[in-house]
């Protein structure tokens, strides 16, 4: 992280961080190769990760170049930043990590590349808001699930149009909760769908067989961002990007060998280091040192974090995929768990301290809901409605710690199932652990991929299915049947919190208000911390 001197701190504070590219030794040194032409963003620029005072700006250019930034707010020019050199070993992609920025401020940035020989190249503009400091109104969408079970983006339909129906929403962020893209589900070009329907699918080599090198999983991250309403929404509205399976294999867990014939890649960990280096060179997340074929690519940052959001708002997102145990003993109590014991800890830690008055849990996966697959268990629940076992005593083990500690206001987000709904958890309702606190979790997805059947929660936690939606047809549901899903968060200045649940056209399902509870943080009890 580079201060920039006191002229800009004066006007903004802005610090500066560069992710280089992907190059042997570390950062890149001198100047790549001539390029002929004006350089060009295939991909478009965005943003992510925005807090109250920090950005990441991510673009990726044409050819080799220097990524650089001019950085504006309220008409106001603040600075222009050079960025690192980029080229084919990152896939032609960069970021600035931009800090010091000014809380509840509307900033716009021009984003280009500049040649070895000095010539600018194309110009895109991104626009962010950073979240206040003091208690006022904030909003975001999320969803997850893009382009999987084969239906990808259709011309005939217009392309991913949801993405244009949660931009309506005006929100301040996107959550996007896992499964950004679909690496193990290839497509075709023409899809006859169950009711006689003929989809059509826009091809890519990339998308039209299973992800197994690097270069396979990059294509996968481009191929989404060729759609007009997927960078629409980029453009304007800052990225919180989580991972699950299919950025990598189905139901994958660390150390499994598959058997999925159509691979040649047999080692899941393979694979994953592969998926997981794409999704972070292609997702606009902060990574302080990227290193050429070694680690995974995240080094010192984890994909699990804090994101804060002001007065009102923390976000936790989780990450289930990395750490958990395997998939085919998950039930069986005293198992390996879905966060790993750091994760476990650091998720009690961070919330217990949080002083948001809302922290809001993204995950991977539902927590009461039961995968269909009988003898590899990738969800959290079990399906037996009993004590918590296997994965769910970890989740236990966090519910008991929020409640010791007084923790007030939590309120769970997920997708994953591909249909949406508002489970509501109370121990009155649980049959065997009843140490928890009453809490919402709410569903939403997907937002361009097949709708599937809605499922009964199990007791352990004390689930109650107040709202679902989902394909009841009995038959397979392509995204042209409407029923994509994404749901909206408005949380008020006052606090006052309000889920909404949305269709892909942007239709409001079901809504309701939650009250903040009051918290009086000095009264807390005292949660011992794992930290050293």
């Amino acid at each position: 992280m580079v201060q920039l001197g006191r002229r800009t701190t004066l006007l903004a504070g802005i610090g500066i961080g560069a992710a280089p590219a992907l190059v042997a030794g570390g950062w890149g040194r001198g100047a790549p190769a001539q390029v002929r032409d004006r350089i060009d963003l295939p991909t478009g620029a965005r943003s992510g990760e925005v807090t109250t005072d920090s950005a990441v700006v991510w673009a990726r250019a044409g050819d080799e170049g220097r990524m650089t930034l001019r950085l504006r707010s309220n008409g106001r020019t603040l600075r222009s930043l050079r960025g690192p050199w980029t080229d084919a070993r990152s896939d032609h992609t960069a970021r600035l990590h931009l800090t010091g920025l000014a809380p509840g401020r509307q900033y716009d940035a021009d984003v280009w590349f500049t040649a070895p020989d000095g010539t600018r190249g194309r110009t895109e503009r991104i626009g962010f808001r950073t979240a206040p400091i003091h208690p006022a109104a904030t909003s975001f969408v999320w969803s997850g699930d893009t382009c999987g079970q084969g239906w990808g983006i259709n011309p005939d339909l217009g392309g991913l149009t949801a993405y244009s129906a949660m931009l309506a929403t005006r929100p301040d962020f996107f959550l996007h909760s896992g499964d950004t893209i679909y690496g193990d589900e290839p497509m075709e070009e023409r899809v006859v769908e169950d009711d006689g329907q003929v989809w059509r699918n826009e091809m890519t080599d990339a998308v039209a067989h299973v992800s197994e090198t690097l270069e396979d999983f990059r294509g996968r991250h481009r191929y989404t961002l060729t759609d007009v309403h997927v960078r629409a929404l980029y453009a304007e509205v800052p990225t919180v990007a989580q991972w699950d399976d299919h950025e990598t294999l189905n139901n994958w867990y660390p150390g499994e060998l598959h058997d999925d014939e159509r691979y040649t890649e047999r080692r899941c960990d393979v694979l994953a280091r592969r998926g997981r280096r794409a999704w972070q060179e292609y997702q606009p997340v902060p990574v302080r040192r990227l290193v050429h074929g070694g680690g995974d690519g995240f080094a010192a940052t984890r994909i699990y974090r804090r994101v804060p959001r002001g007065a009102h708002l923390d976000l936790f997102c989780l990450d289930m995929r990395s750490h958990r145990g395997a998939n085919d003993v998950a039930g069986v109590a005293g198992e390996a768990g879905i966060l790993g014991r750091a994760q476990e800890r650091w998720l009690i830690d961070e919330v217990t301290r949080s002083t948001a008055t809302w922290k809001v849990i993204s995950a991977d996966l539902p927590l009461s809901l039961r995968s269909n697959h009988a003898d590899d268990l990738d969800s959290v629940g079990n399906g037996d409605p009993g004590a918590p076992a296997g994965r769910e005593e970890e989740i236990a083990r966090v519910l008991a710690a929020f409640k010791a500690a007084g923790v007030r206001n939590v309120v769970w987000l997920t997708a994953d199932v591909h249909y949406t709904a508002a489970h509501h958890h109370r121990p009155e309702r649980a049959t065997a652990f009843t140490d928890f606190d009453p809490f919402w979790e709410f569903v939403s997805g997907p937002i361009a991929a097949e709708t599937f059947p809605v499922k009964e929660p199990d007791a352990t936690f004390g689930a109650e299915v107040v709202f679902a939606k989902g394909n009841d047809s009995g038959r397979r549901q392509s995204p042209r049947a409407g029923n994509q899903f994404f749901g909206h968060v408005a949380i008020a200045a006052d606090g006052l919190l309000t889920v909404t649940l949305h269709d892909g056209s942007g239709a409001a399902l079901w809504s309701t208000d939650l009250e903040p509870q009051p918290v009086d943080v000095a009264s807390r009890p005292i949660v011992p911390s794992s930290r050293t």
